[in-house]
């Protein structure tokens, strides 16, 4: 479906749970951890951040407690630039909570405290419809899915309406075990993957779901369930592009010592979005995509290694970087 139809409207609406996230300021075991930094976690919202930074109008809402935590991950979204408009309070339950956990020259463990969060209460009375029919993008991701039978009807029921209203759906299976078994995952995230236009698979998402690793096989897989284009995130490799009578492999960008790996997948799904919002062509959407979850890398931080459109340019060696 052609930008050209959707001139006058947001270019990009997500939703989803944001969490609280403390960071250890020290490796070992949280028993031994006295000392944490406060930052935001959450998919949805890594996206819209990253995406406001490369110059784009964004909106991204969820369901908060009235509490202090809900006020600080509603402040710090707005202050990125992002609209936050439709974001509802619930003041019967709270926001959810997430702790890292760190040990040297590993990826960190997580501890979720989210079961029966406002986030996972979300349901369509929740939604201004009218809202994401502004929007040219729908953005969702599986973890959506796996809150909660109530998030999950509500996800399915919004991309419909989307979908009615010409916008285009983004989908990101990110796929969350401690949040749900892969049988379960499995069934509805392939459903919900034939009603997305643009698909971001990892290669492990391919193996659970497709029983392959295989990036091609992966493309194929899903463009044959309806899906337009299928962007394969290869992590330091690249990615594996394809829809649109063409497919590339794109070679990615190597950062020998990453400070942190999450929000990567979040940052490569921005970039490749921004590539669609900017009429670039699929290989050029791989190239931008592929730089900014490179750039994610660069810094400690869900969110906070996103960078704007002339760090990446830079970066890319499209722009001069002017030090002095």
């Amino acid at each position: 479906m052609a930008l050209e139809e959707y001139k006058d409207k947001m270019e990009l609406i997500t939703f989803g749970e944001t969490m609280v996230l403390f960071n250890p300021d020290s490796t070992g075991p949280l028993r031994y951890i006295h000392n944490f930094s406060k930052s935001i976690a959450g998919a949805e919202s890594n996206v819209a951040i990253a995406l406001a930074r490369l110059g784009h109008n964004v909106g991204w809402f969820s369901k908060l407690g009235n509490d202090e935590f809900g006020r600080y991950i509603q402040s710090v979204i707005r202050g990125e630039g992002v609209d936050v408009s439709r974001v509802v309070t619930d003041y019967e339950k709270s926001t959810g909570l997430l702790f890292k956990e760190r040990f040297a020259h590993a990826n960190p463990n997580v501890y979720y405290y989210r079961r029966y969060s406002a986030a996972s209460d979300i349901s369509l009375d929740d939604i201004d419809i009218d809202y994401i029919k502004s929007s040219k993008i729908l953005h969702v991701t599986g973890i959506t899915l796996a809150l909660s039978e109530k998030t999950r009807e509500t996800a399915f029921k919004v991309i419909e309406i989307a979908k009615e209203n010409k916008c285009l759906i983004s989908f990101d299976p990110n796929i969350r075990l401690k949040l749900w078994n892969i049988k379960e995952a499995k069934s509805v995230i392939l459903e919900m993957a034939k009603m997305a236009d643009i698909v971001f698979p990892g290669a492990d998402e391919g193996r659970q779901l497709l029983d392959t690793e295989d990036p091609i096989e992966i493309g194929k897989a899903f463009l044959n369930m309806g899906s337009s284009i299928v962007a394969v995130k290869l992590g330091k490799e690249g990615c594996y592009i394809t829809g649109k009578g063409q497919e590339e492999f794109i070679e990615g960008y190597v950062i020998d010592k990453p400070e942190d790996t999450v929000g990567a997948g979040d940052g490569f799904a921005a970039g490749f979005l921004s590539g669609i919002l900017k009429d670039y062509s699929l290989i050029e959407c791989g190239k931008l995509a592929n730089a900014v979850g490179a750039m994610a890398t660069l810094v400690k931080g869900d969110m906070e290694g996103f960078p704007t459109i002339t760090q990446v340019r830079e970066f890319m060696g499209i722009e001069k970087y002017v030090d002095r």
